[in-house]
């Protein structure tokens, strides 16, 4: 699993990430692997958590993929939508996932996505519902640890990139799916 977290604030937007991967119930150290979670796609950043192959799969796809917009809700959920299809059609080893445990009539992506740009933070789902953020979120196993240092921390006198930062450092500490060094990139927003 991993770590991602998001925060507008005083015009900026800060997305982090931890470079972790897991080998089932192994990890290497940092001089030896370090995973990138965040991938950049025109002016936004695109972070995944969930299976590791994504990133290998996103690399490849945004290398042939052309007039990715993911300035709104909107936009972000059609290029999900075709996202879906393509990985269907174009990369023969994705199978629909069942979760016999939920009665979901929806297909599942095995994996959560936040998006930052200069027109706000957006989560995508394992279902592909997209959620717009006004002021933090995060997706990934230390989700729950990061949440709560965002909400400690906004109100205080810090800025974006901090406050992401820290919500990273704090999912690291206390989860042992996330570690690594933490990537932190920011967009201003319009």
């Amino acid at each position: 699993m991993s770590i991602a977290a998001a925060v507008q604030k005083e015009g900026q937007i800060a997305i982090a990430a931890d470079t972790q991967d897991n080998f089932g119930a192994s990890t290497v150290t940092l001089e030896n692997y370090r995973s990138r979670k965040i991938m950049p796609v025109g002016d936004s950043y695109i972070a995944a958590t969930g299976w590791g192959i994504y990133e290998d799969i996103l690399t490849d796809y945004f290398a042939r993929a052309s007039d990715v917009a993911l300035d709104k809700k909107a936009n972000i959920f059609a290029f999900f939508m075709k996202f879906w299809k393509d990985l269907h059609e174009h990369y023969n080893f994705i199978k629909d996932q069942t979760e016999e445990e939920h009665d979901s009539p929806f297909g599942a992506l095995d994996a959560t996505f936040l998006i930052a740009n200069p027109h706000g933070i957006f989560y995508v789902s394992s279902n592909m519902s997209v959620t717009k953020f006004e002021r933090y979120f995060a997706i990934g196993s230390g989700a729950d640890f990061s949440l709560g240092v965002m909400y400690a921390l906004y109100e205080h006198d810090l800025t974006a990139g901090a406050i992401a930062e820290k919500a990273v450092e704090a999912a690291k500490i206390f989860n042992i799916y996330c570690g690594g060094a933490t990537d932190v990139f920011q967009v201003t927003t319009i």
